[in-house]
C-alpha cells in the first residue's frame, strides 16, 4: 500500500530541506536609470547589463558566497526617482516565502534601513521567515543582521557597510546550516577599519556583525544577528544566525507541507493526528541525520495542556478525564501539537588547558 500521502509529503520536504540547507536565497533592491522591474538570477551572467557598473558590482558580490554561492538572487530594480522602497517591498511580499536575506540599495541610509526592517517584521508576523542585512541598524531583532564594518578595502576601492551588505547577505546565504559563518574569510578584502579586541567584543555584545583583520586576512567576527535583549521564552541561542536560520526553515517546511498536503484533506480524528505527528517526527529525524539537529532530541506530541484548555472552552468538564481521554477527544477543526528540537550549533569557542 505504501506510505500515506502525508508521510510522502514530509519525506519530500525533508529531502528538499537538506538540499536547501546548503545555500539560501538573497533578495536585492537597487535603484537605476535602466532595467526597472524584477529578475531572478542564478549566476553572475544573468545580471542585467543595462545596470550601472556600481550596481552590477554590488549584485555580483552576493554571488561570492562562502562555502558555495547563494542558490539564487531575486533582484528588484527601482527607478532612481523612487522616493522610497515601497514598490520593491510590495513585490517582495509575493516572494517572502522564498527570500532568506534581503538587502537594500548600496546607498541605503537610515530611513531605507528602517523601511526594510519594518517590512521584515510585518512578514514574520504573517508567519513568513525573511531576514535582512542592514547597515548600522541596531534593530534588536533575530531577523536583522546589523552590519557595522567600515573602511572595507577591495583592490583600490574602499566600501562602506551599506555598499557591502549584498556581499554579506551572499556570504550568509552561502553558509550551510551545518556550520556557521563565524570566522568566515573574505579573501577579496585586503583590510577594514582596525579595532582592538575589546572594541570588537563590545561590538559583538551589542549585536553588531563585524569584520576584523587577524594579521593575515579579513574575516567575520561572529555569525550573530542584532538581538541583544532576550524576550521571554527565548534564549541566547536566538542571537546566532545559524540557529535562527534552521528554526525558520523548519517552521516554513512544516507550515507549507501541512497547508499543501494535510489541511482540509483529512478528518480530524485521533488516528489522523497521530499520522501527522509521525510524519513530522520523520522529517525532524532526517534533519538529525543531516547534522542540522542534535541526534535523538526531536519529539512531537499532542499538546495536552492546549487540548484540555480547548475542551474546557467548549464547556466540557475535563476534571474526571484521563490523559488518554483528553488526547483522543474530538477538537473540532483544531489540532494542538508541541515539538521539542535541539539545533546543533557550530564550534566557535575553544577552551584548552595544557598541563606539563
Amino acid at each position: 500500500m505504501g506510505l500515506p500521502s502525508i508521510n510522502i509529503a514530509f519525506s519530500t520536504a525533508a529531502s528538499s530541506a537538506i538540499q536547501r540547507s546548503q545555500k539560501g536565497v538573497v533578495g536585492i533592491i537597487v535603484k537605476d536609470t535602466a532595467a526597472d522591474g524584477a529578475y531572478t538570477l542564478t549566476k553572475k551572467s544573468d545580471i542585467p547589463s543595462a545596470l550601472s557598473a556600481s550596481n552590477q558590482t554590488y549584485i555580483e558580490s552576493a554571488f561570492l558566497g562562502y562555502a558555495s554561492p547563494p542558490r539564487k538572487v531575486i533582484l528588484y530594480v527601482l527607478p532612481t526617482s523612487a522616493e522610497d522602497l515601497s514598490e520593491a517591498l510590495a513585490y517582495f511580499k509575493t516572494a517572502a516565502a522564498e527570500v532568506d536575506y534581503l538587502v537594500g540599495p548600496p546607498e541605503t541610509g537610515e530611513a531605507e534601513a528602517a523601511e526594510i526592517a519594518d517590512w521584515v517584521a510585518e512578514m514574520r508576523a504573517d508567519s513568513y521567515t525573511p531576514k535582512a542585512v542592514l547597515p548600522n541598524m541596531a534593530a534588536n531583532s533575530e531577523a536583522i543582521i546589523n552590519f557595522t564594518a567600515s573602511g572595507i578595502k577591495v583592490g583600490a576601492v574602499t566600501y562602506t557597510a551599506a555598499q557591502y551588505c549584498a556581499r554579506i547577505a551572499g556570504l550568509i546565504a552561502g553558509t550551510p546550516m551545518t556550520i556557521s559563518c563565524t570566522y568566515a574569510p573574505l579573501p577579496e578584502v585586503s583590510d577594514v577599519t582596525r579595532k582592538t579586541k575589546q572594541e570588537l567584543d563590545e561590538a559583538i555584545d551589542n549585536g553588531e556583525f563585524v569584520l576584523f583583520h587577524d594579521g593575515s586576512k579579513v574575516k567575520v567576527g561572529r555569525g550573530i544577528n542584532s538581538l541583544v535583549t532576550i524576550p521571554p521564552g527565548k534564549s541566547d541561542a536566538f542571537k546566532k544566525i545559524k540557529i535562527v536560520e534552521a528554526l525558520d526553515m523548519i517552521q516554513r517546511d512544516i507550515r507549507t507541507t501541512a497547508e499543501d498536503s494535510y489541511i482540509g484533506k483529512y478528518a480530524n480524528s485521533y488516528d489522523n493526528k497521530c499520522l501527522l505527528i509521525t510524519a513530522i517526527k520523520a522529517y525532524l529525524t532526517s534533519l538529525e541525520a543531516a547534522g542540522i539537529l542534535a541526534e535523538g532530541t526531536s519529539d512531537v506530541q499532542i499538546d495536552l495542556e492546549a487540548q484540555e484548555n480547548y475542551l474546557i472552552s467548549q464547556g466540557i468538564d475535563t476534571s474526571a478525564m484521563t490523559e488518554q481521554e483528553i488526547k483522543t477527544a474530538a477538537t473540532g477543526d483544531k489540532v494542538f501539537l508541541r515539538a521539542t528540537i535541539s539545533v546543533l550549533d557550530a564550534i566557535e569557542d575553544i577552551s584548552l588547558t595544557i598541563t606539563i
